[in-house]
Order: structure tokens, then sequence, then C-alpha cells
């Protein structure tokens, strides 16, 4: 007899199912959210998996790589389809969220998910905590802005250094707003942390020979590049480098049904980070005099002549998707038209 299991995690406890090859509830129980205490169930059950359903998320990673190095046949399940799967049940539960699970992993009704290396995990991290910090600061300069244009007060532009100097000789005559700005100006200690970790990312880009090897492409810098490495993680889980595209929703959504036959906007699935960081070097490339981008650049400029330069600078990041992922795939830098006719 075959069986199959299923995890719904939760912060403090997991409801897990254990069903036969015939769909039949085995047993049902709930289990702390820890490796150690899944690890001990799992092998406590008394009966061989064929598989173990687990669906990603916040902590998906941590007990999946625990799992799969204890032994146990783990797969990490796609959010979306998982979720589709599950809204056909009419009562929610962490209980039912199990059963769903351990069902869709005996039909095999699902598609597995990457796990990120460490070291892929903590790149992303520093990332995200940089971002986090440039969007704070950015709230908090627009604000001021916004708040001293309704006395009249006009800041205008200003170096990212003096702004504060600035924004403090502008004010000094209005006693109320002396504090308020004082106030807001006090977040300008993240600015330091900033770039503690900008230069962090720089030291860690340094050091890493896939970003150093993605920053011979015209328009792709430090932030891109470890952007796209640490998403991409293992080049080899993608079959083919035009695969890349649709996984970070770059690829218009399709909807066909009898007569009716509709091709939309890209599809936005995904890594968000990615695709923004994508159609950010897209759009350096089409705005900037650089070097080495001719050819990238003359395909991106005659499309935007038919579809627009939005559309343009979309497929371009998709085109670059393509390009970033084979030259991590082959382990060979760029080379444009000029360098090829060179070669």
């Amino acid at each position: 007899m075959e069986y199959f299991a299923g995890i719904d995690v939760s912060l403090k406890e997991s409801a897990v199912c254990v069903v036969d090859q015939t769909g039949n509830i085995i047993r049902e129980t709930k289990v702390l959210s820890e490796p150690n205490a899944l690890i001990a169930w799992f092998a406590n059950a008394g009966v061989s998996f064929v598989r173990i359903g687990l669906e990603a998320g916040p902590l998906s990673q941590w007990l999946y790589a625990a799992l799969l190095q204890a032994g146990f046949p783990i797969e990490l399940l796609e959010t979306r389809r998982v979720k589709a799967a599950l809204e056909a049940m009419p009562v929610k539960t962490d209980r039912n969220d199990a059963r769903g699970i351990a069902q869709l992993v005996r039909i095999g009704w699902f598609r597995p998910v990457h796990c990120k290396s460490i070291p892929a995990q903590e790149k992303r991290t520093l990332l995200t905590a940089r971002s986090l910090l440039v969007s704070k600061l950015l709230d908090v300069k627009n604000c001021i802005r916004g708040t001293l244009r309704g006395y009249g007060i006009k800041v205008g532009e200003v170096s990212r250094r003096k702004f504060p100097i600035r924004v403090r000789e502008l004010v000094a005559d209005h006693p109320t707003l002396v504090t308020i700005i004082d106030a807001l100006l006090k977040v300008q200690v993240l600015e330091a942390e900033l770039q503690k970790l900008h230069k962090q990312v720089i030291s860690l880009v340094r050091s890493d020979a896939k970003a150093r090897l993605l920053m011979t492409t015209p328009g792709v810098g430090p932030i891109v590049a470890l952007t796209f490495t640490s998403a991409i993680d293992d080049p080899g889980r993608f079959k083919s480098s035009k695969d890349v595209g649709p996984h970070f929703g770059l690829t218009p959504k399709k909807y066909q049904s009898g007569e009716t036959d509709i091709t939309g906007r890209i599809s936005k699935k995904g890594d968000r980070s990615v695709r923004c960081a994508l159609f950010e070097a897209a759009n350096v490339i089409l705005t900037r005099p650089i070097r080495g981008c001719t050819e990238l650049k003359s395909w991106a400029m005659k499309l935007s002549k038919r579809a627009g330069m939005r559309k343009a600078k979309v497929a371009l990041a998709r085109k670059l998707a393509v390009i970033l992922h084979r030259m991590l795939t082959d382990g060979t830098p760029f080379k444009s038209a000029e360098k090829k006719a060179m070669a």
C-alpha cells in the first residue's frame, strides 16, 4: 500500500493528514511547526511515504530543507495551484487544507517549487532590507516636500546630502514647522544604515562570480545582477532559457474559450523584484547612451514604433531574462554585435 501526506503549516502548529493510494484518510493530527517535531512524527508514523506535500510559505523553506535532509520524499508545492484547488472546499480549516494537500500529492496535480539555497536566501534578504530603507527614506522626503508645499515653500532640486540643510533653511522662520521638520529629518539616520547595506551589496557582488558575469551586460548593474542571481539560484532548474520570462510574469496572459480569444497584459506572476530589476535595466538601455547594446536597442526601438515604448521595454526585459539565464548556464560574458565582429 502506498501512502501520501499533506502538511498545512501555521505559525505554532501544523495540520498533518495521511491518505492511502485510494484516497482514504489514515491518520490526522497536529504537530508543532518545528523540524524536529515533524521529523519525529513522520519517522514514528509506521508507514512508508511515497510523497509528502508542503505548500510554499514563510516557514516552508525551513521545514522543507530539514525534512529533505532527514530523507523524506518531501515536495514544495506552488501556492497558486494549491489555492485554486482548495477553493473548491466550502469550509476552510487547517484540517481541510491538510486533507486537500494530501489528495493533491496523491493524484499528482501540483507544481513543485524550487527551494532556494541559504546563500540565495541571504542575498534576497539583504536586497529586501535595502529596498525597504530606500522606500521609507523616499516616503519621508516626499512627506516633507508635500508639507512645505502647503505653506508655499518649494524645496526644488537638491542633492541627497544637502536636502536636510536646505529644508532647515527654508523653515527657519516658522517655529511650528521647525519642530515638525526636525522630527521628520531624524529619520535621515536611516541614510547611514542604507549606505552600510549598499556597501555590503557591492562587497557581495565583488565576491560573486555569477553577478560579475551578468554585469558584463549593458544596463545591468550590481542590484540587477544580484537580484537575478538570487532568484535564479540554480540555472539548471529551467529546461530552456525561454522559460525564465514566463516564470517572472513577463509574458502576456491568455484567455481562450470558444470564439473568445483574448491576449492581455503581462501576467505579473512570480518574483516582482526580478521583474522590476529587468524592467529598469531595459529602461536604461533604451533611454541612456550606453556602449555595447546597439543590437538590443535597435531591436527594441523598432518594436516601440509598432507597439509603443512601454511594451518595448517589457519585451526587452523579457529578452534580457533569456540572455542573462543563458550567460549563467554557459558561463560566458555578454558579447555585443561589435565584439562578435571583432572576434
